[in-house]
């Protein structure tokens, strides 16, 4: 079974994650049979390793980014923590995907939004 970790940077203001709460309901919305979590890198919770520990018995996670490009946070501490988490499960199948603003589909939407407003 394949369980998908939103994983984002974090705020002081808990009311940040919103519209990762709202991305996290959309993709249920999609698929109810997928387990979504969300993680933070820092000052909110859940952080990578409480999800990747609530999603342990799923097989197969894929760790999506949500973040616009890839800064040293995706290309170094994002593989340390799943590399730390692989130690911790090692039976796990820890993917981490390109981060959305990577997708063509997410430039494009974002695109349409600017010569929107």
């Amino acid at each position: 079974m394949k369980a998908i970790i939103l994983f984002a940077h974090g705020s002081r203001d808990p009311a940040w994650a919103e519209p990762l709460r709202r991305m996290q309901a959309a993709i249920r919305a999609l698929d109810p049979t997928v387990r979504v979590e969300l993680a933070f890198l820092e000052r909110l919770r859940p952080t990578l390793d409480e999800a990747v520990d609530a999603l342990a018995d799923a097989g197969e996670i894929v760790i999506v980014p949500a973040f616009i490009a890839a800064g040293s946070h995706l290309q170094r501490d994002l593989p340390q923590q799943a590399a730390a988490a692989l130690d911790r499960h090692p039976h796990l199948n820890i993917r981490i995907a390109p981060p959305v603003g990577d997708a063509p589909a997410v430039i494009a939407a974002i695109a349409e939004y600017a010569l929107q407003q």
